[in-house]
This record gives C-alpha cells, sequence and structure tokens, in this order.
C-alpha cells in the first residue's frame, strides 16, 4: 500500500515562485478594470475619515527611487488606515506650473516665443509627464484616484489660487518692496529658499582697504588729538560687490583698534581693524604695527571712508559711512564688513535702518549677470569674469592689500547647478513679521503651529522651527511666463495696486476658471477697468510655484471655511492629518503650506508631519550617473518586481537615509521568499476546509491551537501599533519574525503530523485548519498594506477563486481569543524554551551521526519544580511538540535532557519509530496509531 497516498498533504494553486515582474501588471490592470479603488471608496463610507495629502511631484521626467519610496509609504499609511476602520482617501496631485517645464519649452523649440506659445506646449508637455508618472505610480500597486488626480494647472485649480491670493492680500500680508532676493541669471528669475541648494566653489578672497576721508574725525573717535592718514580694512570673497559699496558695518560692542604702521602704505600709515585681529590680520599682510588706540565699535558711527577706486574713475568718488550692526562677529576677516545694498540681505536692512531710500540704493548687475553698461571701468561684464579686473583696479591704486583663492560653500540653483547672488530687485513679498490688526505675525502664527503639529520623526519639529524662525520675507513673485499671474493692476506713476484690487481678482478668478491662466494674457484692462484703465498696467509677475502647491490646502482639500469646491473638496477634509514627503520639503512644501495656512486661517493645515529620508547606494553615496549607482524603480519593478521595493521601503528606517544596492535587495528578495513559502503551507492546509462546515469553537481547540492564535492577536496588535505611529520597518520585522519563528521553527512545524496523519475530517485536523484560517486571515490583512500583489494574490486563492472582492475593502481580521490567554502564552513560552533546549541537545546527536531526523530519537527529560507539571500536563502529546518518537519526564534537581537513537521500526507512513510498529497483521509497516487514524475511529489528542 502506498501510504503517502493517505496523507492530507497540502495543496494550493498558490505558486512557491512569485514570478513577481511578470504578474504583477496584470494585476495592475485588473484592479484598474474593476475599479478597486472606487470600491474600497464604497466599503469605507460612513467611517471616519483619514486624510493624507499628497505633495504633488512636479511633472517633468520620469519618476525616480525617492519618488517610489515617497508613493510607497503614502500607499501603506492609507491602506493600512483603511483596513483599521477609516474612510481613508488618496487624492494624487502634481505640481505643473514653473522654470523646469519652462526650460524644457525652451531646449526645444527656443526661446523668445510668444506667451501664448509657451503656455499651450507647457501645458500639454505636462500633461505627458503626468501621463508616464502616472503609469509608473501605479505599476508599483499604488491604488489612488487616478482618473481624477488634483493638478496645479487645472483651471479651477489656478483660479482658485488666485482666490487664494486675493484672501492672503485682504489680510494685510502682500506688500512690493525692493529687497535683496535669490537670484539665478539662467532662470532671470527670482528663487525661493527651497530652490537654493549648496555646492563648494573657489573666488577670489580679497582684503580691501577703504582711505580714511576726514583724518580728525578718525582720530577723534579713537581720543587723539590732530589727525591720522590710513585706511579701515575690509574682507569680502564677493569682489563683483565691491562697485555697488554704500556703506561699512561694524560691531557696537566689539573693540577696534587703530595700528600704527612700521612702513607707510599708498593708503596711508594707519590700519583701522577690529582689535583682537590686529596680529593675525598684519601677519597674513606681510606688515609690522603697533596699536596706539583703540575704540568700541559704536564710537566709530557716522565715520566716513572713501570707496577703494575713488582714485581709479571718478563714477567712484563717494564715501561709504560707517553702520553698527549686531551681525558682525571676529569669525573672519578682519572686524569691519563691506556693505552693499543690493546684494546681501544683513547689508540691505543695516543701510535701511539707517536711512537709505530705495531709489538711493546702487544696483548695477542686471538679471543676466552683466554690469549695465553705464557702470564706470566694468560695465558689460560678467561679475564673475569681472572679478578679476576688479582685483587689477584695486591693486593699481594701492586699495588691495591680499588676495588668496577660497574654497567655500556656496549658493547654487538647484536646477542649473550655477552660482546664485543676492540681488535687489522690486518684488511682491509675504511678510513675515507684519501683524495685521494687532494679531500675532505669520512668524508668530507659523511657530505656534508648528508646536501644535505632531512630527514623525521628532527631530522634524526642530528643524522647521529653525527654518521659519530665521526665514526672510516669502518673494512671491517670479519673471516667467509658465505660472499662475499675480493678476494685479499696477497703476503706472504710483506703482499702487487698483483699489478694487481683491474684486477684480474674483473677476480675473472666474475667467481663469473657464479659459486658465491664458484668460490673463488675453485681458485687455479697459474689460474690467473701464475709463480708468489707461491709468493701469498689468502686472507681468508670476506666482511661485510654491504658492502653487502650498495652496492646495485650500485648493484641493477646500480649506478651514470649505469655501473652494473643487472636485475633491467635498469628499476630503482640511486640515489633513498628515503630510508626507522627503527631509528636503521642510524648505520646500512643508514650509509653504504652513505659511499660506496661517494667512489665510492662522493656524496649519495639517495635524501631523512624517518625513523621509534621501535614497543613498550601499556605500552611503548620493544616487549619481556619473557614478553609476544609480537604481531606477523601473528597472527594479521589470526584474524582480515591484513588491520587492515595497518590501525595501517598508523594511528600511525612512527617518534616516535609505540605502539601496543589488545587494541589499538580494536580501529583500531572500525575506520575502520565507514570507511567501509561509503563506504557501498555509493555504495549501487550509484548502479543503470551510470555517462554516468545519470549523471548531474556540473553546475546543488544542491547547497549542489556542495558544497559536493568542501569538497571532499579540503579533496583530503589535504590527497595528507599529502601523498606527507610521513605523513599518518594526511591523516588517515583526511580521517576518512570527512568520520565520513562531510558525515556521514551531508552531507549523509541530503541527505537520496532526494536519497530514490525522484523519482528514477529524476534530485534530479541524482544530489546526481553524488556527490556520484564522492565522491566515489575519496574516494576509496585515501584510495587504505591504505586500499587496502578494496579499491579494493569496486572498483570491484562499477563497478559490470565487467573486470575493479585494482584500483591500476588509478589516484587519478579528482574531478569536480565549479568557486565559496571558495563563496560556506563559505556560507556552516556557515549554518553547525547554523545547529549544531539548533541540539543541538533538542536534548534538544528529551531529554525532547517531540518528538522522530528530524523529529516530527518543528524549527523557528530567524537570525541576513546576516545568515537571508544565511537561507532565501534556501527556504523549510532549512527543510531538519535541518532534521526536518517545518523551518521558521525571523529577530532578536540575534540567537534563537525554537523547538516545530509538531502537524501534520506523513508520511507514508517519515516520515515527515505535514499538507498536508491525502490530496489525494486515498493515506491518505501520504504528498503531496510523491504524486508528486511517481505520478506525483515530488517534486521542487533546493538547498538540
Amino acid at each position: 500500500m502506498d501510504y503517502r497516498k493517505t496523507l492530507n498533504l497540502p495543496e494550493t494553486p498558490f505558486p512557491m515562485r512569485g514570478d513577481l515582474a511578470k504578474r504583477e501588471p496584470k494585476w495592475v490592470a485588473e484592479w484598474e478594470e474593476n475599479k478597486i479603488y472606487a470600491a474600497i471608496r464604497a466599503a469605507s463610507q460612513g467611517r471616519p475619515k483619514f486624510i493624507l495629502h499628497d505633495g504633488p511631484p512636479y511633472a517633468n521626467g520620469d519618476i525616480h527611487i525617492g519618488h517610489a519610496v515617497n508613493k510607497v509609504l503614502k500607499d501603506i499609511i492609507v491602506k493600512s488606515r483603511n483596513m483599521d476602520g477609516f474612510d481613508a482617501q488618496y487624492v494624487p496631485g502634481w505640481d505643473c506650473h514653473g522654470m523646469p517645464i519652462e526650460i524644457q519649452i525652451e531646449k526645444k523649440y527656443g526661446k523668445h516665443l510668444p506667451v501664448a506659445e509657451v503656455q499651450a506646449k507647457a501645458r500639454a508637455y505636462a500633461l505627458e509627464q503626468i501621463e508616464r508618472q502616472r503609469a509608473d505610480f501605479k505599476r508599483l500597486g499604488v491604488l489612488a484616484e487616478w482618473d481624477n488626480p488634483y493638478l496645479t494647472m487645472n483651471y479651477s485649480n489656478e483660479a482658485d489660487e488666485l482666490r487664494a491670493l486675493a484672501k492672503i492680500m485682504e489680510k494685510g500680508f502682500v506688500f512690493r518692496g525692493l529687497k535683496p532676493v535669490n537670484w539665478c541669471f539662467d532662470c532671470g528669475s527670482a528663487l525661493a529658499e527651497a530652490e537654493v541648494e549648496y555646492a563648494d566653489r573657489t573666488d577670489p578672497a580679497v582684503h580691501v582697504a577703504f582711505r580714511f576721508n576726514d583724518p580728525a574725525a578718525v582720530a577723534a573717535a579713537f581720543g587723539l588729538t590732530g589727525a591720522v592718514d590710513g585706511a579701515i580694512v575690509i574682507w569680502t570673497t564677493t569682489p563683483w560687490t565691491l562697485p555697488a559699496n554704500q556703506a561699512l558695518n561694524v560691531g557696537p560692542e566689539l573693540t577696534y583698534a587703530l595700528v600704527k604702521l612700521t612702513t607707510p602704505r599708498a593708503t596711508g600709515g594707519h590700519l583701522l581693524i577690529a582689535a583682537d585681529l590686529v596680529e593675525s590680520c598684519l601677519q597674513e599682510w606681510g606688515l609690522e604695527g603697533e596699536i596706539i588706540a583703540k575704540a568700541p565699535g559704536q564710537a566709530l558711527a557716522g565715520l566716513e571712508f572713501r570707496h577703494p577706486l575713488y582714485d581709479a574713475d571718478p563714477g567712484y568718488q563717494r564715501c561709504a559711512p560707517v553702520h553698527p550692526a549686531d551681525y558682525v562677529s571676529l569669525d573672519a576677516g578682519t572686524g569691519v564688513v563691506h556693505a552693499a545694498p543690493a546684494y546681501g540681505v544683513d547689508d540691505f536692512v543695516s543701510c535701511k535702518a539707517h536711512g537709505l531710500h530705495d531709489d538711493a540704493i546702487i544696483n548695477p548687475v542686471m538679471g543676466d549677470g552683466h554690469y549695465a553698461s553705464t557702470l564706470p571701468l566694468f560695465g558689460g561684464q560678467l561679475i564673475w569674469k569681472a572679478n578679476p579686473e576688479i582685483i587689477k583696479a584695486l591693486e593699481s591704486v594701492g586699495s588691495l592689500l591680499k588676495q588668496a583663492p577660497l574654497k567655500h560653500s556656496y549658493m547654487h540653483c538647484w536646477r542649473h547647478k550655477t552660482p546664485v547672488i543676492y540681488r535687489a530687485t522690486s518684488q511682491w513679498f509675504a511678510g513675515m513679521d507684519r501683524a495685521v490688526e494687532g494679531s500675532p505675525t505669520l512668524r508668530e502664527m507659523a511657530l505656534k503651529g508648528i508646536d501644535n503639529t505632531q512630527f514623525y520623526p521628532a527631530w522634524g519639529r526642530a528643524r522647521l522651527h529653525a527654518m521659519i524662525a530665521n526665514r526672510p520675507d516669502w518673494t512671491l513673485s517670479r519673471q516667467r511666463q509658465w505660472g499662475v499671474p499675480m493678476a494685479f493692476f499696477v497703476h503706472k506713476e504710483t506703482g499702487e495696486l487698483h483699489p478694487r484690487t481683491p474684486e477684480l481678482l474674483e473677476q480675473i478668478a472666474q475667467r481663469v476658471e473657464q479659459h486658465g491662466i491664458e484668460a490673463w494674457q488675453t485681458l485687455e484692462p479697459a474689460e474690467l477697468l473701464g475709463d480708468e484703465a489707461p491709468l493701469y498696467e498689468k502686472n507681468r509677475d508670476t506666482l511661485d510655484v510654491w504658492f502653487d502647491s502650498g495652496t492646495t490646502h485650500a485648493t484641493v482639500l477646500g480649506g478651514r471655511d470649505h469655501a473652494v469646491k473643487g472636485s475633491h473638496a467635498d469628499a476630503l477634509r482640511w486640515p489633513a492629518d498628515l503630510y508626507l514627503e522627503g527631509s528636503d520639503q521642510h524648505r520646500g512644501w512643508f514650509h509653504s503650506s504652513l505659511l499660506t495656512s496661517c494667512m489665510m486661517y492662522g493656524e496649519p493645515p495639517y495635524k501631523a508631519l512624517l518625513t523621509h529620508g534621501f535614497v543613498v547606494d550601499g556605500k552611503g553615496r548620493k544616487m549619481s550617473k556619473s557614478v553609476g549607482n544609480v537604481i531606477a524603480p523601473q528597472k527594479v519593478s521589470d526584474s524582480l518586481g515591484a513588491e520587492i521595493l515595497r518590501l525595501w521601503t517598508a523594511s528600511t528606517d525612512y527617518s534616516g537615509e535609505l540605502s539601496i544596492s543589488d545587494e541589499i535587495l538580494k536580501r529583500v528578495v531572500e525575506s520575502y521568499r520565507r514570507i511567501r513559502n509561509t503563506l504557501k503551507f498555509l493555504l495549501g492546509n487550509i484548502e479543503d476546509f470551510n470555517l462554516t462546515e468545519h470549523g471548531v469553537a474556540p473553546g475546543a481547540l488544542f491547547e497549542i491551537d489556542r495558544y497559536a492564535l493568542a501569538m497571532t492577536a499579540r503579533m496583530q496588535d503589535e504590527v497595528l501599533a507599529c502601523y498606527r505611529r507610521y513605523e513599518f520597518h518594526p511591523a516588517v520585522s515583526r511580521l517576518q519574525i512570527f512568520c520565520s519563528e513562531d510558525l515556521g521553527a514551531f508552531y507549523l512545524d509541530v503541527l505537520k503530523d496532526r494536519l497530514y496523519t490525522t484523519g482528514a475530517n477529524s476534530l485534530a485536523r479541524r482544530s489546526a485548519q481553524t488556527a490556520l484560517y484564522h492565522i491566515t486571515h489575519a496574516l494576509l490583512r496585515l501584510m495587504a498594506p505591504i505586500l499587496s500583489f502578494t496579499a491579494e494574490e493569496a486572498w483570491k486563492d484562499l477563497h478559490h477563486g470565487q467573486d470575493v472582492g479585494t482584500i483591500f475593502t476588509q478589516l484587519y481580521h478579528n482574531v478569536p481569543v480565549q479568557a486565559d490567554t496571558d495563563a496560556l502564552s506563559a505556560k507556552w513560552a516556557r515549554l518553547r524554551e525547554i523545547r529549544a533546549e531539548v533541540m539543541r541537545q538533538i542536534e548534538v546527536v544528529r551531529t554525532a551521526g547517531d540518528i538522522g531526523s530528530s524523529l529516530a530519537a527518543e528524549v527523557d527529560i528530567t524537570a525541576t519544580g513546576a516545568d515537571v507539571d508544565l511537561l507532565q500536563s501534556l501527556g504523549d502529546d510532549l512527543r510531538f511538540v519535541l518532534i521526536v518518537s518517545r518523551a518521558t519526564v521525571k523529577p530532578g534537581a536540575e534540567l537534563a535532557i537525554a537523547v538516545n537513537a530509538s531502537g524501534h521500526a520506523k513508520c511507514d507512513r508517519c515516520w515515527h519509530h515505535r514499538a507498536d510498529v508491525g502490530a496489525n497483521a494486515d498493515h506491518p509497516a505501520i504504528c498503531g496509531r496510523c491504524v486508528d487514524n486511517l481505520f478506525n475511529d483515530g488517534e486521542s489528542r487533546e493538547h498538540a
């Protein structure tokens, strides 16, 4: 007789090999065809809402691994919240306006196209990019409202953005002024703080002398009589700013020294610098001298010094007054800072505070980086190329003490990777410190909002707080064509806004709602202004794209007052429960969203912020095409499967840098295989099980089955707690430990004998299957947010291909546990400890060659105290727990384990070595219990 055919061996169509790369696209197509996202929405109706608001990726270029991480994390959260009993929607979005797209249009079609043509081509280009990115996001298994995303270039969105602008204008936060802003010559536009990055650059560092204009006044400031000739010295790494010098700043509390030189120079016999730096400066300049007087910086206020090119050209025959300024330090240079108010924020603030008017600010650098043609000596030159010429001119008149190259960290445009300067331009700003009708300032509201926001990880709070606390006014305006217009009418003579600006913005918004931002370009002022039209001109600036995305809490979520009625506002809710983006968005979307919301509503648009790090290679290096370490998500999906990317994302601590490499992905594949193998075992062993027909009541389950359900319930609680805290790598770790240790190395290992050898419809087998049924349901639902393709595939197999819908409409499983869970868990935890020691001793005997499998062993245990009762309580079932052919227990002074090879024959069916093998003449090859299980009422088992 072939006894193998009498065993209840597992059967399932669920394959061992996932073949993910090939099969996943079919799931994506099926989800789309069956409208799975809509099914989730329908199933979630009426539940408490959970809103994760999508920070829009930019519609330019294929998605990279950072995009994949971001979208997978969002997808995990949304799915886990839905299965946790919430109505968690996911409306994806795209950022569509701005410089990168405009640059692509210029590259493809050339510069100086008509505005209407640029906008039409930019709109079409953005749509193409969205389609490409959308397909890649779907391929990752992300479920979302893909058919109806929000786009910042939707006409309704553009119109509502103008309404948001009108609202913050009415509240008094918007003003126009001349201020130094980050300026990129290649962009030809002001940049937002988030559009600036830092990179090393080498510039000429120069020490420059400004001659005393009134030697007697200098002497008097130091308490001397008569007059002293000489110069005050500054240090700068931007010689190109010297033609625009208009002041010198000193620290009011710092001490300054008048140094008499041993050898007089062309600039006179004395130098004025900070007292603490005299020795180091003289040594650096190769000069000798002695301090003859000291004075506090405040005493130098009002002294005037001649421009260092005073003698080079009449155009520089002006003087720079000294202004005390608290920002001056002794960290570098001479303790004296040259101020060109057009090209430095501190310089600008200091000069304005001391009475300099906007129209008196010298600002010779044009938007393309060249000096105006009227600038003496250097007109028409690119500022970077002018540096050597300026140094030569300084040297020719004796104003240069020293020059040397200096490598330092410097501002660069994040798009062009070219140097950025501060440049004073007339721009529209949102004032950080403007108080409206006695209410808190924007900065104060934002800082309070940060205090009331939860941060994941916690360090995000201090990071965002510091950025808000120290940031300058927000430059709202840009000098571009593809963007939402700052649709103002400005008086041609006074520069004032039309007094009906809020009303006019609403009228323009209504036109934009019908025809897009293009409506502003074709609008004739007379259509809205009538007879006043000749007095006004249309403002040509566009809004910063960070304003586009930063106002989506209103344009998409509907705002606090729900006044905005876009296509998503009714279904969503303000404020969002969560914003989730990369750590760079503390400077970007988190930042701009906070400021716009505080201006509009006085509070943040989110309850919590989650930040993830950047992706680096296995050696911690930034991804770079030149280095050749870029890992594209498309390639991983096509070779290993998107499921592997999802598992890697979830199992990596996102709070820091996320490391990825081919070797790391191989390890993830192995982890995935172990999980899949567990699922295959579970599904195979409940293939013939129907809970209604075959289920065993919780109280009638075998003891080890009740323990397994207790383990499962505890594991589920722990994983759900992780999900609710957005801690996914501990959740993955817990799931993996459950599969490999709690199930694979223990419960399922013990269970095989009962599942395979007892009667197909016996209580012993149905008890085990009842536990496995609940374990499988719990495990699949817990895995579904992360391993979405695998969970859905297993869900279908679990229901034998019946149309039971998607797993994503399910809630987490209610695992049935008994009241004695704590005592039961404590008992079996101790049994597992003893079992582990038995297994170690068996391995010693096996290694010695005395036995093959553990079933060839017989174990005699000597135990102490409570352990004796514990082990004896299992009766003969102890041998099944230990997976040996015989186990005995007796009391003793300490735990001792004796393992010996069995001298009995091996049963052909269950492989146990038993004395009764052959006792039945009709079945001489099998043991007595196998005879009972096959031909009688079945063996008697209770615990395991």
